[in-house]
Parts: C-alpha cells; structure tokens; sequence
C-alpha cells in the first residue's frame, strides 16, 4: 500500500495538507503529481483518506460497490469459502487491504459465521492497513470479531510463511500515487508533468526529467507518429510494486482485486487525450485535481495489463479477468442449487442489479483473480 513517506517541514502547522505541499515546494521545487497525491491522499492526521468524516455511500464523495449493502460481501463469503475449502487443511487467511471502515470485512465474517461455520473455525483475518486512525475505526466496527482479526502496517510485517488462503482489495489499487507523463511530438519523446506553485495556487509544470521508476510507454511507431502533441497517461509503479508484493506474500490460493482499469492499449484511444486522471467530491467528477487538496479523492484507471505482468512474475497464473458484473453474476450461478438461496438472495435482489448493471458498477469495476 501507498506510505505516507516525508510529509515535508512543519508538519504541524495549522494550514492543514495545503501548508505543507506548500512547504514542500518552496523548498525542493515543482514535485512530481506522485508525491502531491501521496501527501494530499495519505499525509497522517491531514490527507484526504485520514480524515475522520471521509467515507463512501451518499453523504460521502463516492460510491463503492460496500455501500450498496451487505450483498457484495456476501457474495465474495461464498467464493472465499469454496476457495479456502481447495486448499490443504491448516490455518487459513483471509487478507484484505486496504479495509477503509471494516464494513466489508464485517460483511464477510458475519456471512462466513452464519453459513460456513466450519470456514471460519480455522480461519483468521487479516487487514493490511498502514493507518493508525483506519484500524481504529476498522477496530470497533469488527469489535465482534476481534479474537479472529490481525491487523499489519505494511508486508514486512506479517509472518514470515505468508498467507495461504485469499488475499484481495476493494478500490485500492486506483488510489495509490501515479505519475502523469505528457508526449512532445515535436522532439518525440515523453516527459513527466509536474506539481508548481505560483500564485498561491498548485499549477502543472514539465518536470526536467521523468523519475527513474516510472516505466515509459512503449508504443508502436505507427501510433507514435500519430500520437497528438501533448498527449497525457499516466503510469502507477506504486500498483504493481504493490502487486508483486502481494504475490511474493502469497504461499497457495488466490490474488485479487476489484477496480477501475483498463488494459495497457485501452490508456491510448482517442478519447483518452488528457488520460484518466480525475478527482470526485461530493459525487461530482473533476478533472481538476489539484485543487481541494485533502478534500477530495483522487484516482486514475489502473492498467490491468501490468498488473497481471506483475504477478505472472511472481509465479502467478491468471485465473480470471473479467467485468464485476461477470464475476458476479457467475458466483450467484453456481450458488443458484443451493438450498435456501432463493429465499436468501430475493431481499437483496436491488443490491445485486446495482452491483451488476452496466450504468451503475457492473461495467464500471474489473475484476482480475490470479492463483498459485
């Protein structure tokens, strides 16, 4: 997961996130949008996801597929559980990162609890979450589950045979810090774009040079000869250092995560020119994103195809890639035999629909599973 890392001079001062960018740019200059995210995002007791108030569903900026109800983790309980069943017996794990307010997880536990007591008798949960203030919150809304839950800041500190069972995320991975290249036609070649301030506002800026992490897109001459002036992507090494992570921390089961994503050749259509960074608050989509520092979310498309590059890396093997309408929909398929699924899933019928229409989350998120 993304760290907060430097936070910059006077981090206690009382002008909040916007100071201390501010700060962090009279002294060290114009800094990559990577690290204006990472403050304005993570900064402890000032970024935007550790604000107190900041959560998901209709008096929040954004919906996630937790706030249409229980169904979501309901649904992922009965894959989980038939997973975990696989595999040889032993403590098993299941691993989320990233649990925002630990609904999801309590979704998951309660239905694990109810339907496949067996599951959970040799099951622990684990959260991965680097954020004091979020496993505090995460704390008491699992308060029912707490001689079942583990909670780790980063890889490092989990044990050192890693997880076998399940290791997933919910809209993590289109959170993390990105870099945003540009393409100059005239001297063919990319640059990065970079955080200013001028004026007492954040402006972009060409930075001197693209940082060294930062994979520059390959394409084929014919679409570089064509490729407008100015033309923007961005690029997440954070994503897929984080992937290959997670893959290395996995012993034997699956990998997932549900996002917002494209393949690498999706980040190049036409339509695409200014790329897919954007920021929401209060339900309102911006692409204005350096405004309302510590205000708003920010997030960009996660590019599917170096992510799964990532794992395959690792010793992963792609299981499936899919919309979370598909994923969905298979999981109440193979469940539809079950006695008492009629009579279960009927109430939450509606929560399925939004999970799955195209307009609302079903085309939205995808869904990639990898396995070992």
């Amino acid at each position: 997961m993304p760290t907060p890392g430097r936070a910059g001079p006077n981090m206690n001062n009382n002008r909040g996130i916007i100071g201390i960018i501010e700060d962090e740019l009279k002294l060290r200059g114009p800094m990559p949008l990577a690290r204006f995210m990472e403050l304005a995002l993570y900064c402890p007791n000032f970024g935007y996801y550790e604000r107190p108030e900041v959560s998901p569903g209709r008096r929040g900026d954004y919906y996630t597929s937790v706030s249409v109800g229980p169904l979501f983790g309901e649904l992922l309980a009965g894959r989980f559980a038939g997973w975990l069943a696989a595999l040889p017996g032993g403590q098993r794990q299941i691993l989320e990162a990233g649990a925002h307010d630990g609904r999801l997880a309590l979704d998951i536990l309660r239905r694990l609890k109810t339907h496949q007591p067996h599951v959970l008798e040799s099951l622990e949960y684990w959260i991965l979450e680097p954020s004091v203030r979020r496993q505090q919150s995460q704390e008491r809304t699992l308060a029912e589950f707490q001689s079942r839950i583990r909670w780790f800041d980063s890889w490092d500190t989990l044990p050192s045979d890693g997880v076998g069972g399940v290791i997933f995320s919910n809209e993590l991975l289109d959170a993390m810090p990105v870099h945003r290249l540009g393409w100059d036609a005239a001297r063919g070649k990319w640059f990065e774009w970079g955080v200013a301030l001028e004026d007492g506002r954040f402006v972009w800026t060409k930075l001197n040079m693209i940082d060294p992490s930062v994979p520059v897109p390959v394409l084929p001459n014919e679409l570089l000869a064509v490729l407008p002036d100015g033309f923007s992507t961005e690029a997440c090494p954070a994503a897929v250092d984080w992937w290959r992570s997670a893959a290395k921390t996995l012993r034997g089961g699956k990998l997932l995560a549900f996002d917002y994503g494209l393949t690498a050749e999706e980040f190049f259509m036409p339509e695409r020119m200014n790329g897919t960074l954007r920021a929401y608050h209060r339900h309102h989509a911006s692409h204005d994103v350096l405004e309302r520092a510590g205000e708003q979310d920010i997030t960009a498309s996660v590019n599917f195809t170096a992510i799964q590059d990532a794992g395959g890396s690792a010793g992963l093997v792609t299981e499936t890639f899919s919309t979370q309408a598909q994923f969905l929909t298979d999981i109440v398929a193979a469940s539809a035999n079950d006695a008492g699924f009629n009579k279960w899933f009927a109430p939450h019928s509606r929560q399925f629909q939004t999970l799955t229409h195209p307009e609302h989350l079903g085309q939205s998120f995808q869904v990639l599973v990898q396995t070992r």
